[in-house]
């Protein structure tokens, strides 16, 4: 059972998802942080100077801020915070589309270059090496393809 398990995660796609479960939990600290340092500050000042992290509606009382209202416990709707999750989500999303985007176009870039090489060249009947389309002898084998 021990090597049977071995087995199973030491295969190409538990490996591939592990790391990219690591390299997700650090992408989303660089999108908080970018939601929240960069992202936010001007939409907030564009907006009024909102923060948007401390947009709340309090269920238990009046309370200025969301965090007086958390320390005695207060019920609240954090619709800021909510927003920022929102905007968080929606770079994250960018960012992966733009990332899948550009590694399909690699992806298609190969797939033509092997498809152009493919219709330039065939294959020597005799020795089965492939050699250019309009060859008349083959080089591998020497043999005469003229027939």
């Amino acid at each position: 059972m021990f090597n049977e398990f071995k087995k199973f995660a030491l295969r190409g796609n538990v490996l591939d998802l592990a790391i990219g479960i690591i390299i997700g939990g650090a992408f989303n600290n660089v999108v908080s942080s970018l939601v929240k340092d960069v992202v936010m500050p001007p939409i907030g000042l564009l907006l009024g100077k909102v923060d948007f992290s401390n947009l709340f509606i309090s269920l238990g009382g009046d309370f200025k801020t969301l965090s007086e209202a958390q320390s005695v416990g207060a019920p609240t709707i954090n619709y800021g915070l909510f927003l920022n999750t929102i905007i968080s989500f929606v770079i994250t999303a960018l960012a992966v589309f733009f990332l899948v985007r550009a590694i399909n176009r690699v992806r298609d870039f190969e797939e033509k270059g092997k498809e152009a090489t493919q219709t330039l060249t065939k294959e020597c009947p005799l020795c089965k090496s492939s050699i250019h389309k309009d060859a008349v002898k083959c080089s591998a084998c020497t043999s005469d393809l003229r027939s």
